[in-house]
């Protein structure tokens, strides 16, 4: 223990971060020994470099932007989908295809206390049995227990877990879900400095939805999906209440044009829709974050009126389990956020923001797509397939969720 200190101690004070300890004193054998494996565990050079890059602009650069290509579902002919979705229906009853749902969130900005897939959006459905739902519906149609992956985090793991169980897996089979956690990465102040929570250990933050590859690795999950036969997984967000997880003509078309990686788009509401869209970025696939791309380029469209970079990115993408494979090789980059954030700075002083004062590091599934030649997209009806439940009120919120969920159940009966 007093060499572990020892090393703690020096690695700090290479690093000017040696207020990490500042509760260190008062904590019991065993807090300490938690804290120093904490600190232990992190790469001071990598948040030394992150640090440094919140002091960079983001630009485009000598970056070559173009128009990525996509076929629209709904221009289709019926006898296209038919085969397409024939196609897809025996990939599927084969056990060929698997789900992901990243639940990785809390619902405090929905006023909910708990993860973000607890919260009640119809009737007394919660976000989770509203997915859990299609699945059966899956299983009903094509005879087969598709497995469920949950990616949840180190907030939020325990109180999933819990939540399922009580639920009895809203009657899907226990053996078919698997729940992993997504990696994190400290919280620094926007002087530089690691943060302490409350308990006086390092703040951490999940590492965003890019995080994705590098926990099915940690969580020998391709082991799990190559026993169960799997070659197909689809890859959604726990807060979009009509995510079509199991889709036959998705999958049926991407097979059929021999892609690796698939997504579906929605036509951005408007130019100034808040979104990242897809784009061919220096020849290969890629998503161009709103804050990125000029106004001149968010208006522009082609010869039939429509925007040349309409196609929105919302979290809805299919990977062959080669493709993850090949990119669990590959470290994506991390993107800064400026965040309110509670803590104690160096001098022991507990900090409560009225505004950012914060960064926390992400990366973006999205920045996986540049390590391909190509991708299918398919642009599909936002109506039918994208109701988010992200903010308390307003767009985006349980009121508009809740109305386009039922406008589409509407239609179906």
């Amino acid at each position: 223990m007093l060499e572990k200190e020892r090393a703690v101690r020096e690695k700090l004070a290479k690093y000017g971060q040696e207020h990490l300890l500042l509760k260190y004193d008062s904590m019991s054998e065993k807090e300490k020994e938690t804290l120093l494996e904490q600190i232990l565990e992190i790469d001071f050079n990598q948040i030394l470099e992150l640090y440094e890059n919140t002091k960079k602009k983001i630009q485009l650069g000598e970056d070559k932007i173009e128009p990525i290509e996509y076929i629209d579902k709904n221009k289709l002919s019926e006898s296209e989908k038919e085969r397409y979705t024939k196609l897809g229906e025996e990939i599927i009853k084969s056990g060929k295809l698997g789900f992901i749902t990243m639940a990785g969130g809390q619902g405090t900005r929905l006023g909910h206390n708990g993860p973000k897939g607890t919260f009640k959006l119809i009737g007394e459905k919660t976000l989770f049995e509203l997915i859990c739902d299609t699945l059966k519906e899956g299983k009903e149609k094509y005879g087969i227990d598709i497995p469920w992956y949950i990616m949840t985090s180190k907030e939020n793991n325990n109180d999933t877990v819990a939540f399922f169980e009580k639920q009895n897996y809203f009657g899907y089979p226990k053996d078919c879900v698997v729940f992993f956690k997504q990696g994190e990465l400290p919280m620094i102040s926007s002087s530089g400095k690691i943060l302490l929570d409350k308990e006086g250990y390092v703040k951490e933050a999940s590492d965003g939805h890019g995080g994705i590859f590098e926990a099915i690795v940690k969580n020998n999950l391709l082991e799990d999906m190559k026993k169960r036969g799997l070659e197909w997984l689809f890859i959604g967000g726990v807060d979009n209440c009509l995510v079509k997880m199991c889709d036959p003509l998705f999958v049926g078309l991407t097979v059929d044009k021999k892609y690796m990686v698939a997504g579906k788009s929605l036509v951005k509401a408007n130019p100034a829709e808040r979104v990242g869209v897809f784009c061919k970025r220096n020849g290969r696939p890629s998503v161009i974050e709103y804050t990125e791309i000029s106004k001149e380029m968010a208006e522009a469209r082609d010869a039939n009126g429509e925007l040349l970079y309409g196609e929105a990115h919302v979290l809805m993408n299919m990977f062959n389990i080669k493709a993850l494979e090949a990119l669990k090789e590959d470290k994506l980059p991390y993107h800064s956020a400026f965040k309110k954030a509670e803590y104690y700075d160096e001098n022991g002083n507990w900090v409560v923001p009225t505004e950012p004062n914060a960064y926390k590091f992400e990366s973006f599934i999205f920045d996986a797509f540049s390590y391909l030649d190509n991708m299918l997209i398919m642009r599909v009806k936002r109506e039918e397939e994208f109701a988010p439940v992200k903010n308390a009120e307003g767009s985006d919120s349980p009121e508009t969720a809740r109305k386009l969920y039922n406008d589409f159940i509407a239609t179906r009966k």
